[in-house]
């Protein structure tokens, strides 16, 4: 495989801690704050920051919620190569009314992913504010969004792939850049 290990096992766990202290820093309480995943990546780094916050607050409970996307997006049709979205349940246990609610993704690319997070998110309600928390920024943006709290800004080519790993789901923990002839095969990350 011709990735490029961009972050490590530590170097993405020390991003994590960065984005927890940040997210913890702008929403002093903490009490009315909520994590909200987009799967599938992004629904495991919120439960991770989920964890970091309740550390750095004494331990207080952050509600946490994942958000499936599939339906939402409004590119399916230019997706290579053209297939069904794989579909996951939402979770959203808690009323977002008096929330902040913190969007958590693994890669911003375009910006549709998280257009369709928030279209999704306010089908369950209206918070009194959305933040978004990435890993990555590569940049190439198709739509005026901009994250809260980053990771890494990781500038790439359009052609390239950033996969992210996570051992919840990949059995390892690493961020890679693939090179624009492995990334079609590649799989792991990025929105589209």
């Amino acid at each position: 495989m011709d990735d490029r290990v961009v972050l490590s096992h530590d170097d993405l766990r020390k991003a994590l801690v960065r984005i927890a202290n940040e997210i913890v820093e702008k929403n002093p309480g903490g009490e009315a704050i909520a994590l909200v995943g987009i799967h599938t990546r992004g629904a495991l780094l919120s439960a991770r920051l989920r964890a970091l916050v309740g550390e750095l607050i004494g331990g207080s409970e952050v509600s946490l919620g994942d958000l499936d996307i599939s339906f939402y997006r409004d590119d399916i049709e230019r997706r290579e190569p053209l297939t069904a979205p794989v579909v996951h349940a939402s979770h959203l246990d808690f009323e977002l009314e008096g929330r902040t609610v913190i969007l958590v993704d693994d890669v911003l690319y375009t910006g549709r992913t998280v257009r369709a997070g928030i279209d999704a998110l306010f089908d369950y309600g209206r918070p009194d504010r959305v933040q978004l928390a990435v890993l990555i920024d590569r940049g190439h943006r198709e739509l005026p969004i901009r994250p809260d709290y980053v990771g890494k800004n990781l500038p790439t080519a359009p052609g390239e792939r950033v996969n992210v790993r996570l051992e919840e789901a990949d059995g390892r923990d690493e961020v890679a850049i693939a090179a624009p002839a492995a990334a079609a095969a590649a799989t792991g990350g990025e929105e589209r």
